[in-house]
């Protein structure tokens, strides 16, 4: 049989076409040669290769692949520098994405590729643009397949070899044939590909590295290849996909066979089903919460046979992408809704899921929409809501974030089922909020806290390392202004309950600025840092704040400004001439996952200097040594933050937290206070001792750490003068430092 012989379009969209199943497959069986193109050299995207070529191969036919390097920012630096450098950091980069097989399919698809590397049936070059203007990435997306009597067909798309490219993005594939009128489309292609393999492109450089061919066979190379891995993975070869599990394009939602969820999961999950299938699951950072509530709504799926509208809303745009690694493995093929999602027709998909679900279209019963918490709130999300006539599952993660007024008002009656996920349900001074969530969402099915996570091996125990810093006299000298004008600020609300008033929480909040900014943290910072110098993975967290300039007033932030983090940034780059990188809300969905790859290897990026961002569900297990030079009095985000650093991670025994307790003034002067000057200070320091306390009541170190705590507290008396002043500091500012 030939090429000539298979039915082939001349178009494939993936939501319409299996890419793998009508395309690769078919047409990979009869070839005798595969020239492929793909955008970055990386093993997840080679093993993607190795599906479907049993053919191929057993035809005696030969791989040819190019592939772009992934360069970071330092590293096109660096190459500039100096072109000497350039093969050795293009070589490093290389290495940094030979990564360890995530599974045991995906270990043999590796074997497979090294064993036909060993065998000189596959050889692989390395391309990127080159000329005395730029530095860039060849990522050119193109493949040419051709049988025995030269047949050939020429594709070219936007897709890559990724789970997400093939069955959750929109993606095209424009296909030509040379026996069909295609034949100078398909001559072009291949005097392109040749051009480029034999390094003959326009500024555009072609390496070899043999060292690198030889590296990939030792780390891959297991022992005889499995050419029957497809079968074994899938039983027949017409069901062939490009992942290691199953995505039913019907949605028939279940338990992947590789996930086995533990007890106290399956224990949440059975008292979710009690109440109702409502509830909270309440479950420490780290603690497997995604995989809980995937768990639950397979139950309710199956107790209604498939006949569901779930709705999963996530704060972030970066959340809602983790969330799908996780959906798509549970055979559920998801509506992906955000302003910048790759399902560039996700409003027509989520038009026709809730019409096929109210005609009672057959295999039409399910479907899953997940989103951010801004499209959510949108007119035209709720509006589409409200046409939904099926059951309705709404999953909230961060729940808490739905205590706020502008979010609780879509806590609708019309979604019968409920889940609200959180470390840390119950909001800071908010009891309205909190007790909304309860009414809305039911009882904790599950209180996991991050000490039982600990002791149960689930989160990585950690020291913890208090770190007293003190305002200088310029910050004092404003902090004591601030204050005074504070108390003058305080009255009583509708209930007798002291606080502040509007004009108070602004005084609050450019004190609590103030604070963040302590230049003194700088000093300490550069002090604790030496040990480090070496290390990687590192995570420094900073306040959204500025450096105050000596005889400066400190009012609103100004972009002019010394900000914290690039005061950080520049002390640890330029002074420590360590390698950083911020990880702020001003770098893209794109960068962002850039550098969490980067911080996962380690080898060109040292640590990330963070604001808020890190805060909710950024996964970055590797995280070992984290400095807290800003932090907040509520509890629910330092708790997130510990959660954050104490993930489980190869190798990581423990970790180590730093945390930079501001003080008004050294401990020394606090005995010539005044009482006065004692109730305008004694606010900061109990608001710092609460957290401290929090961190050092679990931790290793505990007798070190609460030994500094006590130090602090007999030079205030803490526990005498909050007797003496409650009634006069006992309001809340919603402080932040």
């Amino acid at each position: 049989m030939s090429l000539k012989e298979i039915y082939i379009k001349n178009e494939y969209r993936s939501f319409k076409d299996n890419l793998v199943k009508d395309f690769y497959i078919p047409l990979l069986k009869e070839a005798i040669s595969y020239k492929r193109a793909v955008g970055f050299f990386s093993s997840t995207a080679l093993a993607k290769i190795a599906i479907g070529i049993r053919g191929l191969v057993n035809n005696g036919g030969t791989i040819q692949i190019v592939a772009s390097p992934y360069l970071s920012e330092e590293d096109i630096i660096a190459i500039r520098t100096g072109y000497e450098k350039r093969d050795g950091i293009i070589k490093a980069a290389i290495l940094r994405e030979m990564k360890e097989a995530t599974s045991i399919l995906e270990e043999e698809r590796l074997n497979l590729l090294a064993s036909l590397i060993a065998e000189g049936i596959l050889d692989i070059k390395i391309a990127f643009v080159e000329d005395e203007h730029k530095l860039g990435m060849y990522h050119e997306k193109m493949g040419i397949i051709s049988d025995v009597d030269g047949n050939t067909v020429a594709f070219s798309g936007s897709n890559n070899e990724s789970v997400t490219a093939m069955l959750v993005n929109y993606e095209t594939l424009d296909v030509f044939c040379s026996w069909m009128g295609d034949q100078d489309r398909v001559a072009a292609k291949i005097r392109a590909f040749d051009s480029i393999w034999n390094d003959n492109e326009p500024n555009l450089k072609i390496i070899q590295f043999p060292e690198l061919k030889d590296e990939f066979i030792v780390r891959y190379k297991k022992g005889k290849p499995n050419l029957d891995i497809d079968i074994d993975q899938f039983e027949e070869p017409s069901l062939i996909l490009p992942y290691e599990f199953k995505i039913n394009k019907k949605n028939t939602v279940s338990l992947p066979n590789d996930i086995k969820l533990f007890d106290y999961q399956l224990n949440a999950i059975e008292e979710w089903k009690k109440h109702g299938y409502r509830g909270i699951f309440d479950m420490a950072t780290g603690t497997g919460k995604t995989y809980t509530a995937l768990g639950a709504i397979t139950e309710l799926v199956k107790e209604l046979n498939h006949h569901l509208a779930v709705f999963i809303v996530v704060p972030y745009q970066h959340l809602v992408e983790q969330w799908v690694e996780d959906i798509v493995k549970f055979g559920i093929d998801p509506i992906i809704a955000y302003s910048a999602s790759n399902q560039k027709d996700w409003k027509k998909r989520f038009e026709n899921a809730i019409r096929d679900q109210k005609l009672q279209v057959r295999g039409k019963e399910f479907f899953c929409f997940i989103t951010t918490n801004a499209t959510f709130a949108t007119d035209y999300v709720q509006s589409q809501i409200n046409k939904v006539r099926s059951n309705t599952l709404l999953v909230i993660d961060e729940a808490h974030n739905f205590g706020a007024e502008t979010y609780a008002s879509l806590l609708s009656e019309n979604f019968t089922y409920r889940l609200a996920l959180s470390a840390t349900l119950d909001r800071h001074n908010d009891e309205i909020g909190t007790a909304k969530l309860y009414t809305y969402f039911g009882k904790k099915c599950i209180e996991y806290s991050l000490e039982r996570a600990i002791e149960e091996k689930k989160l990585t125990p950690y020291k913890y390392y208090p770190i007293i810093v003190t305002l200088n006299d310029a910050e004092l000298e404003q902090y004591d202004y601030l204050s005074y004008e504070l108390s003058k600020c305080i009255i009583k609300d509708r209930k007798g309950k002291l606080t502040l008033n509007e004009y108070g929480k602004t005084l609050a909040m450019k004190r609590a600025r103030l604070v963040a900014g302590a230049q003194d943290k700088l000093i300490k910072l550069t002090q604790t840092i030496i040990p480090y110098r070496n290390d990687k993975h590192i995570l420094i967290y900073c306040g959204a704040t500025r450096i105050l300039k000596p005889g400066e007033d400190f009012t609103e932030v100004d972009e002019d400004d010394i900000r914290q983090v690039d005061a950080v940034t520049f002390l640890l780059g330029n002074i420590h001439h360590m390698n950083v990188a911020q990880f702020t809300s001003r770098e893209d969905i794109e960068t962002r996952e850039r550098l969490i790859k980067e911080f996962d290897v380690g080898d060109t990026l040292q640590a990330l200097v963070a604001i808020k961002c890190l805060d909710e569900g950024v996964n970055i297990p590797k995280i070992k040594t984290a400095f807290i030079l800003a932090s907040t009095t509520n509890p629910k985000e330092y708790i997130q933050r510990r959660g954050r650093v104490l993930r489980k991670a190869p190798g990581k025994e423990l970790a180590e937290i730093y945390d930079f307790i501001t003080l008004p003034r050294p401990l020394n002067e606090v005995p010539s206070l005044t009482d006065e000057q004692l109730k305008r200070e004694i606010t900061l320091v109990r608001n710092e001792l609460c957290r401290a306390e929090e961190f050092a009541r679990i931790a290793l170190n505990m007798i070190e750490a609460e030994s500094i705590i006590d130090k602090i507290k007999e030079a205030y008396g803490i526990n005498e003068y909050i007797n003496r002043f409650e009634e006069d500091y006992g309001y809340e500012e919603n402080n932040k430092n």
